[in-house]
């Protein structure tokens, strides 16, 4: 499956007193890249909430190599590695150029309104792979 990628800038405030990116401010940049990977294939979440159907954070693991900075331009990428009955697991990095500065992997599973696990609906499985 193919990486899908944003460009970001990093802001003061996603930074720490020690001038580098707050390490939990590293799950919105993932999360933003994970979202537009979603508009930029059609997966109409807002739709899919409406008829119940929603995908949740359930495991997230990261490893932080190198620190970004105030004012540096990083890409965040996101891919799809497998779908299973209920769930998907995306791989991520962020980079600044050719130097990765975190890699991770987090698992998202589809639930109901009651937050029960359910089945990912076989056209949203084409979504995420074409």
């Amino acid at each position: 499956m193919q990486d899908f990628y944003i460009n970001k800038r990093i802001y003061y405030h996603d930074t720490d007193c020690g001038g580098v990116v707050y390490y939990a401010n590293y799950l919105k940049h993932l999360e933003e890249a994970r979202t537009e990977f979603c508009i930029n294939r059609g997966i109409p979440l807002k739709e899919l909430q409406e008829r119940g159907i929603y995908f949740v954070v359930s495991r997230v693991e990261i490893d932080y190599k190198s620190p970004a900075r105030y004012g540096d331009m990083v890409t965040i990428s996101a891919k799809v590695e497998y779908i299973k009955r209920s769930s998907l697991s995306f791989y991520q990095e962020v980079k600044r150029g050719d130097t990765i500065l975190i890699k991770a992997g987090t698992l998202w599973v589809c639930v109901d309104k009651s937050f029960k696990p359910r089945a990912v609906p076989d056209e949203i499985k084409d979504f995420f792979t074409k």
